[in-house]
């Protein structure tokens, strides 16, 4: 049956409207390696920016390959998809070539995370592996529980778990959760870099080398964020049939709206509560705050008025600012926060919507705004238990799967001798090491640390061997 010209212009609008949503996103990689090259030594930029590169390309290939279809095929369960591996039989009625190319985006984010939990210490080919792990197989089953019409935890299933289905809109707990908790266990079997607590347990500062990258980082990741959450509605034109004026256009704009204040909040509530714990103004400490109160909203952008996320925004800096302190306390070294940042704020964004969705909203985002439906919606709202406790299901379900599925691959990798980098490498660099020599043309180290060149390093090597 042949479309008509103004099915022909809606498609193309929705479609551009979905591209332009997937380039914001992966621009999320350039701030995702800026972040990561500035939060760490000079003398191992090199190897944290090429691992940026890998998790790219070798999470391409696998999410090309196994992913997607583990994600969203239609010929599956309520656990896993089961077609279209290899983009075999799309497009088609459901899916096509801009949509996985949107997923793609979301996917090779995952492998980012967990990089910068094990930065500075960890041998260049385990993450060929665990990239192609994860982006291939762990990521994709949770995205298919949640984001799938056929999953278990989909709020658009036929019949939802709890009569709701946990709303997880953009990916609080499937992106940033999955990345927080597989980087919680590399860096927990990996162990804290040389020399960052001393003989008598006390921290170390090691402190990124440049806080310029840090902040651009941060803003091309801001950046990217519209396209994260705003671009997750997929499509553009759709209206709302119980209004006359409204339609998802509406709702991306108020996405974008929650989405920059409780970033914007988190970011000054972390400015004021690291001066009053540490006596200073730090501005890598506000940078990651900021992002800490993105990831959390994700989770409920599209469902929460726009009060609602200046509160996200507060708890989750508090949160990210206890779990580091914690993270010290237990001699847990993580170079970019990032199982703090990802894993705590992403499971604190999913009670938050537990607690604050709106219903008119819900209905909007997984209805259409379809007159005389009823959902489940946030506790504090007067919704019931319903909606909250299939978020906290998620929240357990996701460290469930990921424990049981990434910490063994490290272990493995562990204990292979493939995980950790020999103690020599690493005081001499990851970057001169590894990669045949640093990233700077003129390298200025620390103060209190010299600089190793390629003898050096070399002479090292035949002093060991």
């Amino acid at each position: 049956m042949a479309v008509t010209w103004e099915e022909s212009v809606e498609y193309s609008i929705n479609t551009v409207y979905l591209l332009f949503s997937a380039y914001l996103v992966f621009v999320m990689q350039l701030g995702f390696a800026m972040l990561c090259a500035g939060s760490v030594r000079a003398k191992n930029a090199m190897n944290i920016m090429l691992t940026n590169v890998v998790d790219a390309v070798v999470g391409s290939i696998s999410y090309y390959l196994f992913g997607f279809a583990f994600a969203f095929g239609t010929n599956s369960n309520p656990f896993i998809g089961a077609s279209f591996f290899a983009l075999q039989d799309v497009p088609n009625s459901d899916y096509d070539y801009s949509f996985f190319l949107y997923q793609w985006a979301f996917a090779i984010a995952v492998a980012g995370i967990t990089s910068g939990s094990i930065a500075e210490r960890t041998q260049f080919s385990s993450y060929l592996v665990f990239s192609f792990f994860l982006t291939g197989f762990v990521y994709p089953v949770v995205a298919h529980w949640v984001w799938s019409s056929t999953g278990w935890l989909s709020p658009s299933a036929t019949s939802p778990f709890l009569g709701s289905g946990a709303i997880d809109f953009a990916g609080s707990g499937v992106v940033h959760l999955v990345g927080g908790i597989a980087g919680l266990w590399g860096a927990a079997i990996e162990g804290p870099r040389v020399g960052r607590f001393d003989a008598f347990g006390k921290p170390v500062v090691m402190r990124g080398h440049n806080a310029t990258l840090v902040v651009l980082g941060t803003f091309l990741l801001w950046f990217g964020w519209f396209g994260f959450n705003p671009g997750s509605f997929d499509k553009i034109l759709v209206s709302y049939s119980s209004t006359s004026n409204q339609g998802n256009w509406t709702a991306i704009g108020r996405t974008a709206v929650t989405t920059t204040l409780a970033g914007s909040m988190a970011g000054v509530v972390t400015l004021f509560g690291r001066r009053l714990l540490v006596g200073h103004w730090d501005a890598l400490d506000v940078c990651n705050g900021v992002l800490g109160g993105f990831v959390a909203i994700t989770s409920g952008c599209s469902v929460v008025e726009p009060w609602a996320a200046i509160i996200c925004g507060l708890v989750s800096a508090w949160v990210l600012i206890g779990l580091n302190i914690l993270a010290l306390k237990l001699k847990f070294d993580d170079p970019l926060e990032a199982a703090q940042l990802h894993g705590g704020c992403g499971a604190w964004g999913l009670i938050f919507t537990g607690l604050f969705a709106k219903e008119e909203f819900i209905i909007q985002v997984y209805d259409s705004g379809e007159s005389g439906v009823s959902r489940p919606y946030g506790l504090l709202l007067g919704g019931g238990w319903a909606l909250l406790g299939s978020q906290v299901v998620e929240i357990l379900s996701i460290v469930v799967w990921v424990s049981l599925t990434m910490g063994p691959l490290f272990y493995m990798l562990g204990w292979l001798k493939l995980l950790r980098t020999p103690v020599d490498d690493e005081i001499a660099g990851l970057d001169i090491s590894s990669h045949g020599g640093y990233a700077y043309h003129s390298h200025a180290e620390e103060h209190h640390s010299r600089r190793y060149g390629i003898g050096d390093y070399l002479r090292l090597q035949g002093e060991t061997s």
